[in-house]
């Protein structure tokens, strides 16, 4: 008897929280089970619930997906396109059609030329103004208990609306230097900050778990840049600018650790790449350097020869051209997903807990941490590998040009869980020293010309 032919089942499908999209309950394997489904007028979204895309295209270019040039200016943002502004860079670069804006860039640029801190003001004064169905030249002059008052309850209903106190906070003084700027001094209460508030819970991994996580990391990128992440202390902006030419030489050099350079010029590649300006340096273990060398191997392998030019941590998004995928920056949002994502596996129990920042504050507890010699990393030292200006006139003091001596510091910090060591010292001929500095023992004395006292610390 033949088999009677089933009829095929309809397809349940849910209403997505994004306007006329529907996802189907089941999804078929592969992209191509679905049509793309029509949106308002000549636009159509793309949507692959199974691969996590969606993107909208115009019907009129045939691309079912779009193609970002990077070689090109990134278009005006609609903070920009509400206060006028036409370019960022050039004799037109950051000019407003409006004066008391105008005002607050001038006011900006005085202490810095930090794009990053452009945008952050005049996007809470865009929000202000769209608030108050007013532009900001017809609020600086209002008078001024009205502009208090308005102010005031802008503030007291954005925290209304479970924003965090220190975010309250922030935009209120930054609203604040805004009317400062156009010469109206206004007097605003801010939120009270209890000790030890957190809006958003965060959880500092241990060294196993950080270990864990680099296990379970699923590629050979994801696995050097959490090692990278973590035992450099870098912050998350400044890891995506990070080139392959910043790393080259300390990684052909074959040093057991390389040095990771932060410099103001990075903030051409991302606004916040240096946080104040400020340039440092700071290095990587011996784990992370040898993760880093067997990624690059394979991406050379796969995409060809890494120029210096090259974001060191690529985007391999499968939807750009093969030969476009080693020139693609990966993104903050993009590294937060990979930490978190590694966490789980790990078995973490608080991995959503786990960012960016939770790294860096997980490096900053191997600084403070006993060294593989049972000594203590000197507090200067600590605060110069964590980007930080040292108080007071401790940073016009602080030597920061003997990279020698600060990779021979870095080296002794304990990135294992056993503080159990064993050193041995060995009197050797100068002549020796740099053969045996290349084979992991340490400087510790110059007794005379021709003997030096090198050392050697295992863990047990």
């Amino acid at each position: 008897m033949s088999q009677k032919a089933r009829r095929p089942s309809k397809i349940q499908v849910k209403e997505s929280r994004r306007s006329w999209v529907q996802i189907p309950a089941d999804p078929p394997i592969t992209p191509s089970g679905y049509p793309p489904t029509t949106a308002e007028r000549r636009f159509t979204k793309d949507f692959y619930p199974a691969f996590g895309i969606s993107h909208f295209r115009d019907r009129t270019l045939g691309k079912a997906f779009g193609k970002l040039d990077f070689s090109k200016p990134l278009e005006l943002r609609q903070f920009e396109h509400f206060f006028g502004i036409t370019a960022r860079e050039g004799p037109e670069a950051w000019k407003s059609k409006y004066k008391s804006a105008q005002n607050l860039l001038d006011h900006l640029s005085r202490f810095g030329r930090s794009e990053g801190s452009k945008e952050v003001y005049l996007n809470r004064l865009r929000r202000l103004c769209e608030w108050s169905n007013a532009d900001p030249d017809r609020l600086v002059n209002l008078p001024k208990h009205k502009t208090e008052t308005l102010l005031q309850k802008f503030v007291d209903e954005t925290a209304g609306l479970n924003r965090s106190r220190a975010y309250v906070n922030s935009m209120t003084k930054q609203l604040r230097t805004f009317f400062r700027a156009n010469g109206k001094t206004l007097r605003l209460h801010t939120l009270s900050i209890p000790p030890r508030y957190r809006k958003r819970n965060e959880y500092i991994p241990t060294i196993a778990e950080v270990r864990a996580m680099a296990a379970c990391a699923g590629s050979l990128r994801n696995r050097a840049l959490i090692l990278t992440a973590w035992s450099s202390g870098l912050r998350v902006s400044t890891l995506c600018a990070l080139n392959y030419g910043d790393l080259a030489d300390d990684l052909n050099a074959g040093h057991t650790s390389a040095l990771v350079p932060v410099y103001p010029k990075m903030k051409e590649r991302l606004p916040n790449a240096c946080k104040g300006n400020i340039p440092y340096y700071t290095f990587i273990c011996r784990e992370a350097v040898e993760a880093l060398r067997a990624y690059l191997r394979d991406r050379s392998e796969k995409y060809g020869s890494i120029t210096p030019e090259a974001p060191l941590f690529h985007a391999e998004w499968n939807l750009w051209e093969r030969n476009e995928r080693s020139s693609k920056r990966l993104g903050r949002r993009t590294i937060a997903k990979i930490i978190r994502q590694a966490a789980r596996l790990s078995g973490i129990s608080q991995w959503a807990s786990i960012t960016p920042h939770t790294m860096r504050k997980a490096f900053e507890s191997v600084l403070r941490s006993p060294t593989i010699d049972g000594s203590r990393m000197d507090m200067a030292t600590q605060q110069f590998f964590f980007g930080h200006i040292l108080p007071g006139s401790q940073d016009a003091y602080y030597d920061k040009d003997k990279t020698d001596y600060h990779r021979l510091e870095y080296e002794k910090l304990n990135f294992f869980d056993s503080p159990a060591t064993r050193s041995t010292d060995k009197l050797i001929h100068s002549k020796e020293l740099e053969k045996h500095l290349n084979e992991g023992w340490m400087f510790i004395a110059q007794l005379d010309s021709k003997q030096t006292i090198v050392r050697r610390t295992c863990l047990v």
